[in-house]
């Protein structure tokens, strides 16, 4: 089984916007098929976890270096990552279902009906590792990704894609300056959705919850940079939980909604019922945190900024 690995793509201050994409995009595909045999099984639900949160933040680094990469090329790739992603959706949130969403409130939750509603679950969860993960893993579609990607990186084919002036100059500048301004335009994005944020709109908080995870990814692409960005992520990890918390509840009443939509058992839709009062009850205790989760990350230091941080620029 493949370890879980933090280490970031290794680039370096002496790149081009060019080499660094193809360096970030080499480093997470790589990682991607260590976990491509475990994904076909729940036997380790990292397998799925893994290979989704790769997907993701490969989609992410094609959005967040959008003014250097072609639109024409950058759009079919998203749109492949997305698809491929799309397929382990369901897989990964019947794992967290079974093995975080029932276990959480197990001993709490004072109602019968948990082991039923298991039951409903891993049958569920069987017919969508079949049907959905190992059929999309097998497919020629995958396939052809899997091959057509790896040669689009390695032989950096978006500098062939026709771009436009300004993206050619962005593609041949150096990284530290680029990095730079799409920190900072990354973390404006978060300000101007989170300072006047209705922490009550679910929408509107969707929107802070992606906003917040390109900062995050964005922040990992460089932080071989710049010494300090762990501790800038660090400040990042109270409104990451509390967004989370909320999608999770979110998807848990859609995932119940579709395992319960020709089930009679009334235990089961009783405890379903109370698993769900039970996870909105905690999102809302965590939801009277947002004020100091939000000041912990607007009062982070930019260690993308100080001369002092630059790790390899100057040497």
């Amino acid at each position: 089984m493949p370890t879980k690995s933090k280490t970031p793509a290794p680039v370096t201050a002496d790149q081009s916007v060019s080499d660094a994409f193809a360096t970030i995009m080499r480093h997470n595909f790589d990682y991607l098929l260590t976990w491509e045999e475990a994904a076909r099984s729940w036997d380790d639900i990292e397998g799925v976890h893994q290979f989704r949160v790769t997907l993701r933040r490969m989609r992410s680094a094609l959005s967040l270096f959008r003014n250097a990469i072609p639109k024409s090329t950058r759009k079919y790739w998203s749109d492949e990552l997305r698809w491929v992603a799309g397929e382990l959706g369901m897989a990964r949130d019947l794992d967290v279902f079974i093995s975080e969403g029932l276990s959480a409130v197990a001993e709490d939750l004072p109602l019968s009906g948990s082991e039923s509603l298991l039951r409903l679950a891993e049958a569920r969860r069987a017919e969508v590792y079949a049907q959905q993960v190992r059929a999309m893993l097998d497919s020629d579609r995958y396939r052809r990704f899997r091959d057509e990607f790896a040669v689009w990186f390695e032989r950096k084919e978006w500098e062939k894609a026709d771009p436009s002036k300004k993206e050619s100059k962005a593609l041949s500048t150096n990284l530290i300056p680029f990095s730079r301004e799409l920190m900072d335009k990354q973390e404006r994005k978060v300000l101007a959705v989170g300072s006047h944020v209705d922490r009550y709109a679910a929408e509107e908080m969707h929107s802070l919850r992606i906003q917040c995870k390109k900062l995050r990814y964005s922040a990992e692409f460089f932080s071989p940079l710049f010494m300090g960005m762990d501790a800038f992520i660090g400040h990042m990890k109270g409104l990451q939980d509390l967004l989370g918390l909320m999608n999770d509840v979110a998807v848990m009443k859609l995932l119940l909604d579709d395992l319960l939509k020709d089930e009679t058992n009334h235990e089961s839709l009783v405890y379903a019922g109370g698993l769900i009062g039970w996870r909105t009850c905690d999102y809302h205790h965590m939801l009277n945190r947002f004020d100091s989760f939000w000041e912990d990350f607007i009062e982070a230091k930019h260690p993308w900024w100080k001369k002092s941080a630059l790790v390899r620029a100057e040497t």
